[in-house]
């Protein structure tokens, strides 16, 4: 053999080895629980059997068998056994409200995919008997034989206990439920009666469509609904022209995908039935939020999300403003448990007050508590303050240190005081930071100086009296002085308190600041560069604060055990927008 031919002969053997050996690679990190970290861009094939008018959908699309085995390899060997446990609690509570066993019941057959939501307002659409929201379930099935025989196994003991079961088909698909979930109007003509003896009422319907899903729902009519959309494609959420548009803005690897139809769920999570408050929105909601879309992704440190708003289709197109965090932050406290931070705060809240105006309950919440400073400090923080702040600005909260301080009214009960740093560069804000001073004084408000580590600042102060015991039948009268703020300046930005406590604490920050903390920069470090800023929560500072603040959260965190026993922090940041999608991204520190 020619020496030519032996190095042609000995490359082309190489090169179907290196072929092979790449191949089989990428195949085996395909299927190991490693490859769940790039995810995939697939969309939920269930969402065919979901309307367009749907509130909410939420898809899982791993089988959590493989989360299982992830977190397995992750974890030190000393933490795999009460990881295991804690993920098999995570599996039970998918589908413990079915009352099925998931080891038991649903792992030999499960597939890659469940999917949940809430397919419409309400059932029968009629006022006069209540309002009842259409829920559904869909699991795939990579065995579809055994998830039948589940299924039959199932109702066979229902029926065994006593329950009078429906068997209807439909289109081609056998729906099964109990007769306490026949349709109101059809109850009269069916003279089957549940006996005295009957087991407990059956909750739920289900059905087996094809050989790849199995379908529960809280009423038969939901089922039906759910057929005829697959049937009707052009009725299913998966032809929307909303929800396609949101998903193609949607880059990152996914495990999970959630929708959201804001005008539905405010109509659904609304104090008046959910169909009136529909049929009263204004014609003209081209202002508001459209819906949102949420791609849900494994990091080793935790959970990540890419989210697509759709916007006002007359918003204009904006670009991320830093690649990086912005300076104010040196001038946060590395102990503040809650902070914003960003460029051009009044384009930020002007955007947003937009957004969610036709949201009376979300628009609400996120007022509320500019009116109560509004009226606490007879300003209007929207023209007063957020108006020149062009330039950057970071909000802080400085956890109280004395329990006297949360009688300050200009702070949050049981929570700390707040700090304010806004970039004063521009001749407008040296002009309105001026301007808040008069705005004091005319309403009855000291203004006067004091130094604070080494740094004059302002402070507004409201002066009161108090009757004191009799001296020699005499009235003592006491002053007291009344902090309503302090404000200073630190070469380019104004800095604002609500107490003095709180600004020596942030003149003292730059030696230990939130800019240089570990922890944050772990809490930013998974997301994408350039953004409009930051809004981060530390967990473990901030829960007991929250808890006192909004006694809620304690009930959700003991439903949501043990996601919170292990939440160690929330950041989210925008990525700018697009003509009609706003683009952001979280991460979930874990």
């Amino acid at each position: 053999m020619k020496l030519r031919s032996f190095f042609y002969l000995l490359a082309t053997i190489v090169a179907g080895l290196l072929l092979t050996g790449t191949i089989a690679f990428f195949w085996l990190f395909a299927q190991s629980p490693l490859g769940l970290f790039n995810g995939s861009r697939e969309q939920p094939s269930a969402a065919m059997f979901v309307s367009k008018q749907a509130p909410v959908m939420a898809s899982l699309m791993v089988n959590p068998d493989r989360l299982t085995s992830l977190r397995q390899i992750i974890v030190k060997p000393s933490d795999r056994r009460q990881a295991r446990a804690e993920l098999d609690q995570f599996k039970q509570g998918i589908v413990g409200a079915l009352g099925f066993d998931y080891r038991h019941d649903l792992q030999p057959w499960l597939g890659d995919e469940i999917t949940v939501a809430v397919t419409t307002l309400d059932i029968d659409r009629d006022l006069e008997n209540g309002q009842q929201p259409g829920y559904l379930m869909a699991m795939s099935t990579q065995n579809s034989q055994r998830s039948r025989e589940f299924l039959q196994v199932f109702w066979q003991k229902r029926a065994i206990a006593g329950a009078d079961l429906i068997f209807e088909s439909y289109k081609g698909t056998k729906l099964i439920y109990g007769s306490d979930l026949k349709d109101p109007q059809d109850r009269s003509k069916s003279s089957s009666q549940s006996t005295q003896n009957a087991a407990s009422p059956i909750s739920f319907a289900s059905a087996v469509v094809g050989n790849q899903f199995v379908l529960f729902a809280n009423s038969p009519k939901v089922l039906r609904d759910a057929i005829n959309t697959v049937q009707a494609t052009e009725l299913g959420l998966a032809s929307s022209e909303t929800y396609q548009t949101a998903i193609a803005h949607l880059n990152q690897g996914r495990i999970g995908l959630v929708f959201v139809n804001f005008p539905q769920l405010a109509a659904l999570t609304g104090k008046e039935s959910a169909l009136a408050e529909l049929a009263t929105k204004p014609e003209d909601n081209s202002a508001t939020y459209e819906s949102l879309a949420i791609a849900l992704g494994l990091d080793r440190q935790g959970l990540t999300a890419e989210t697509a708003l759709l916007t006002p289709t007359g918003e204009i197109a904006s670009t991320p403003s830093t690649s990086k965090p912005v300076e104010a932050l040196k001038y946060i406290p590395a102990t503040s448990p809650i902070s914003a931070s960003g460029v051009n705060l009044d384009q930020l809240w002007s955007s947003l007050s937009q957004g969610v105006s036709g949201y009376r309950n979300v628009a609400d919440l996120i007022n509320r508590p500019i009116t109560a400073l509004n009226d606490r400090w007879k300003l209007d923080l929207p023209q007063d303050i957020f108006s020149w702040v062009k330039g950057e600005y970071a909000l802080g909260l400085v956890p109280q240190q004395d329990e006297n301080l949360a009688k300050n009214e200009t702070a949050l009960p049981g929570l700390g005081d707040w700090v304010f740093v806004a970039d004063k560069s521009a001749e407008e804000a040296q002009q309105a930071i001026e301007r808040l001073d008069e705005l004091a004084k005319e309403q009855g408000i000291s203004v006067g100086s004091l130094q604070v580590s080494d740094q004059t600042v302002n402070v507004w102060t409201r002066l009161s009296t108090t009757n004191d015991v009799k001296k020699r039948n005499q009235k003592v009268l006491n002053v007291q002085a009344e902090v309503a703020g302090v404000h200073t300046s630190v070469g380019n930005y104004e800095i604002f308190t609500t107490s003095v406590e709180a600004m020596s604490e942030v003149l003292k920050a730059t030696q230990n600041p939130i800019l240089k903390s570990k922890t944050f920069k772990q809490a930013i470090a998974p997301l994408a560069t350039p953004n409009n800023g930051y809004l981060y929560l530390d967990w473990k500072s901030a829960q007991p604060l929250l808890e006192s603040r909004f006694p809620i959260l304690k009930v959700l965190k003991l439903a949501g055990q043990p996601f919170f026993d292990h939440l160690r922090s929330f950041t989210f940041s925008s990525y700018g927008s697009q003509p009609g999608v706003q683009q952001g991204g979280a991460f979930i520190k874990l």
